[in-house]
C-alpha cells in the first residue's frame, strides 16, 4: 500500500466529459509530515495539467443510443486514467461520473439509460471503485455544482485553511463562487452575518475536516439558473428574434458585420461546417451580422427575466431567491464561461489582469463592431492567439453581452471602473493589474487558475471526499457532507463517498472487510486454494492429524451417533482422506478351523468407532476406518497381526505374504489400518483361559 490515495471524477457537461484525476496523501502519512499550521488545514490535493482529458460531445448525446456511451465515449477517458494511476492503486481509487445541464435536459427514462449504460461499463471494464452507483454515478442539481465550485474556490483562495489572511471586513473571510457552462449558471456565497441570520432556512450546511480531525462548518447560500448558461441564452435570443419576424433574413447586432449564419426552428446555429443539403434540410432562417454591440447588449437583456414575479424576496433574476449580496465583503470568483469570454480573445497579454467593466466593454465593442473579413484575416495571422478560430470568434459578442448583462444587471456586481462600491469607494481611477497580488478583493474576478490548479468543481467535490477519509477527533464529532441547514445530521445530509466511517484504520483487515467489503468472496477463494495446495504438498497422514487437531473441539464421543451415520464420510473427510483404508490382506483359509483364528476386537462392541474421536475415556482405535481389523493365528501359535520375526513376516499376508500362495488360495479381506494401534487378541484374557485349559 502506498502513500497516495487517487480519486477521479467524470465532469459530464452538456458539450463534453473531461476526466480529472486528483491525489493526496494517505491521513497517516499527513500527520507525519504536517507543520502544526498545516494539520490544522484540509488535506493537500494535488493533480497536473497531464492528468485531464476532455472529448466532446457529452454524454447528454446518448439519450437515443445508450449502449453506445461505453465504447465510444468513456473507454478513451477511463483509458486515460489508468495511464496515470498506479496500477495497484486502482481498486482502491474512487470514481464518480456526474453530469450537469446536459443531461438534466434529457427525459428520465433517457437519463437512467445512459447513467446505467457509464457503470456497466466501468464496473466490467476496470477495477475502479464504484460500490454505489446511485451515488457515483448520477445527474447532479445544480445547487450541488455550485457548492463544489464554492469548496473549490475557498480552498484554492485559503479562505478555509488562513482565514486571518482573508478579512474581507465584518468577520468575513470567504469568497464567493460563479460559473457559467453552456446549459446553466450558478451562484454560491455566504452572506454576511445580518443576511445569513435573515434567511437561515435558505442556506445549506457544509462540514469538512481538517488534517488533525477539528471538524469546519459553513453555512452557504447556492441556487442555480437552468437555461442561462451561454448556449441556451443563444438558443432562447434566437428562437425570440425568429418569434418577431416574419422574414427568412433576421439582422442580429450580435454577429460581426457581413457574417451570414443558417439556424434551425429551434433556435439552433447550424455549424458553418455543416453541408449544404444539410442546411436546406435544418435551416429555418439565416441571421445577418450587423456588429452593433450596444444593441446586442439592449437585446440580451429580456433574457434575464427580471420582470418575473419574486414569490420570496429578494431576487435577482428569473424570479429566484437570492438573499442580498454585501459586495463590500463578498468577492466573486468566475469561472467556466467567464473566463473564457473575457480572456481568450479580449485579454491576451494580460492573463493577470483583474476584471474591469470599462475597458472590457470597450475591447469587446472594438472586436464585435469590425466586419466579419477583417476579423477572418487576424484569425488566420493568431492576432488573438492560436486558440481562437472562427467558431469562437462568431459566437464571442453574443456571450461577451450575456456576460455583461448577467454579472451588472443580474447579479448585481458593481461595474468596476464606472460604478462605485455600495460604501461608497471609488475604484474607477484605475485599472487593476495583478489581480493576484490584491488577493482577488475586487468584487468580480474571471480565474482560470490559482496557483497553477484549475479551479474546477471536481476539485471541490475531492476535497470534501478526502477530508470525509481523515479520522474524528473526537467522538461526538459530526461527519462530513452537506445538506439542510439544521442542527445534527438532516435527513437529507449527503456523504461524500456514500458510506460514514467513524474512523480510519491502518488496519488491512479493516480496508477488508469495511471499506472493500465486495473483495471479501475472492479473499476466501484465495485462502481455500492456497490451504488445498498445501494439504497436497504435505501428504496424507498430516492432513488427517492436522484435521484430527482442528475438529478435536467439536468431536461428539464414542457411542453417540447412529450407525448409519458412523459409517458415512463427510465431505471434508473424502477431501482429506480420511475414512475407510483401501488397504486390504488375504488370510488363508482353507484350515476348517481358520474361522476361530479370526477374532473381532471386542472394544468395538461396546465403544463407537467415531472416525475421529478423542474422548476424555479414550478410543483405543485411534484414527481407526471403523472396522476392527481380525488377526489370523498361524501353526506356531502367533498371530499374523503381531508377528515381528523374520520368519513369521515372510508368511504373513500382506507383509511378504508367497505371491503364489497367494493366488492359489481363498482368503478373506481383512482391514489393516492403524495396526500398530489394535490390541491383539493374543492379549484376550478369554483367549488365553481357553488356550490353557485345552493345554492342560
Amino acid at each position: 500500500m502506498g502513500k497516495w490515495r487517487y480519486g477521479v471524477v467524470l465532469d459530464a457537461g452538456s458539450s463534453g466529459t473531461r476526466v480529472h484525476i486528483y491525489r493526496w496523501l494517505r491521513n497517516n502519512k499527513a500527520k507525519e509530515k504536517a507543520s502544526g499550521v498545516q494539520l490544522h488545514s484540509l488535506p493537500v490535493i494535488e493533480t497536473d495539467k497531464k492528468w485531464t482529458k476532455k472529448i466532446h460531445p457529452g454524454i447528454s448525446t446518448f439519450g437515443e443510443r445508450p449502449h453506445d456511451v461505453g465504447p465510444e465515449h468513456l473507454d478513451k477517458l477511463l483509458s486515460h486514467a489508468l495511464k496515470k494511476i498506479p496500477l495497484e492503486e486502482v481498486p482502491n481509487t474512487p470514481l464518480f461520473l456526474l453530469a450537469t445541464a446536459g443531461m438534466r435536459i434529457l427525459p428520465s427514462l433517457q437519463q437512467q439509460s445512459v447513467l446505467k449504460e457509464v457503470c456497466d461499463f466501468a464496473r466490467s471494464t476496470t477495477q475502479f471503485h464504484l460500490p454505489d452507483c446511485d451515488l457515483h454515478v448520477q445527474v447532479i442539481p445544480g445547487e450541488t455544482e455550485g457548492l463544489y465550485g464554492w469548496i473549490a474556490a475557498n480552498y484554492l483562495l485559503g479562505g478555509f485553511d488562513q482565514p486571518d489572511k482573508h478579512d474581507h471586513g465584518k468577520g468575513h473571510n470567504t469568497y464567493g463562487f460563479l460559473d457559467m457552462g453552456g446549459a446553466s449558471a450558478q451562484i454560491a456565497f455566504a452572506p454576511n452575518a445580518t443576511e445569513a441570520e435573515k434567511h437561515a432556512n435558505d442556506l445549506t450546511l457544509l462540514r469538512l475536516r481538517t488534517i488533525d480531525g477539528t471538524p469546519l462548518e459553513h453555512r452557504v447560500f447556492v441556487t442555480t439558473w437552468l437555461g442561462f448558461g451561454v448556449n441556451q441564452a443563444r438558443q432562447r435570443y434566437v428562437k425570440a428574434l425568429l418569434e418577431s419576424s416574419t422574414s427568412d433574413e433576421l439582422p442580429d447586432p450580435c454577429l460581426p458585420a457581413g457574417l451570414k449564419v443558417d439556424v434551425t426552428k429551434d433556435g439552433t446555429l447550424l455549424d458553418g461546417k455543416a453541408d449544404e443539403d444539410e442546411k436546406v434540410d435544418k435551416a429555418a432562417a439565416h441571421l445577418v451580422g450587423t456588429g452593433k454591440f450596444s444593441e446586442c447588449l439592449h437585446q440580451t437583456f429580456p433574457l434575464l427575466e427580471k420582470e418575473k414575479e419574486c414569490a420570496d424576496s429578494p431576487c435577482l433574476i428569473n424570479g429566484q431567491h437570492v438573499p442580498a449580496i454585501d459586495f463590500n465583503v463578498n468577492h466573486f470568483v468566475g469561472v467556466s464561461e467567464y473566463w473564457h469570454t473575457t480572456h481568450e480573445i479580449f485579454e491576451k497579454g494580460h492573463k493577470d489582469k483583474a476584471y474591469d467593466f470599462k475597458t472590457y466593454q470597450e475591447r469587446v465593442n472594438e472586436f464585435c463592431t469590425q466586419d466579419w473579413d477583417k476579423i477572418s484575416q487576424g484569425i488566420e495571422k493568431e492576432k488573438w492567439g492560436g486558440k481562437v478560430d472562427e467558431e469562437k470568434a462568431r459566437e464571442v459578442c453574443f456571450k461577451a453581452s450575456w456576460i455583461i448583462n448577467m454579472l451588472h444587471d443580474g447579479i448585481g456586481v458593481p461595474r468596476v471602473g464606472i460604478e462605485g462600491l455600495p460604501d461608497g469607494t471609488n475604484v474607477t481611477k484605475k485599472v487593476h493589474d495583478k489581480a493576484k497580488a490584491k488577493g482577488f478583493l475586487d468584487p468580480f474576478q474571471a480565474v482560470n487558475k490559482i496557483n497553477d490548479v484549475e479551479l474546477s468543481w471536481t476539485l471541490g467535490k475531492m476535497v470534501l471526499y478526502a477530508s470525509s477519509e481523515i479520522p474524528l477527533a473526537s467522538e461526538d464529532a459530526l461527519a462530513v457532507g452537506f445538506g439542510s441547514n439544521e442542527p445534527g445530521i438532516p435527513k437529507d445530509f449527503q456523504y461524500p463517498g456514500g458510506i460514514f466511517h467513524h474512523y480510519e484504520s491502518a488496519s488491512n483487515w479493516h480496508r477488508l472487510f469495511i471499506e472493500n467489503p465486495r473483495r471479501i468472496p475472492a479473499f476466501f477463494l484465495m485462502i481455500f486454494i492456497f490451504c488445498f495446495i498445501i494439504g497436497i504438498i504435505i501428504g496424507k497422514e498430516r492432513r488427517v492429524r492436522i484435521w484430527a487437531y482442528v475438529t478435536k473441539p467439536w468431536t461428539r464421543k464414542i457411542g453417540k451417533d447412529p450407525l448409519h451415520r458412523r459409517r458415512e464420510r463427510s465431505f471434508a473427510a473424502k477431501l482429506l482422506g480420511l475414512g475407510r483404508s483401501q488397504d486390504y490382506e488375504r488370510v488363508d483359509l482353507e484350515n476348517p478351523d481358520a474361522s476361530n483364528d479370526f477374532e473381532l476386537e471386542e472394544t468395538y462392541l461396546e465403544t463407537s468407532d467415531n472416525e475421529h474421536s478423542d474422548s476424555s475415556d479414550g478410543s483405543r482405535f485411534g484414527l481407526t476406518s471403523g472396522w476392527a481389523t481380525p488377526a489370523a493365528k498361524n501353526d506356531a501359535g502367533g498371530y499374523f497381526g503381531t508377528a515381528v520375526s523374520g520368519e513369521v513376516l515372510s508368511q504373513g499376508v500382506g507383509l511378504g505374504l508367497n505371491l503364489h500362495s497367494t493366488l492359489n488360495r481363498g482368503g478373506l479381506l481383512s482391514r489393516t489400518e492403524s495396526r500398530e494401534r489394535m490390541r491383539s487378541p493374543a492379549n484376550s484374557p478369554k483367549r488365553r483361559e481357553g488356550r490353557w485349559t485345552q493345554d492342560e
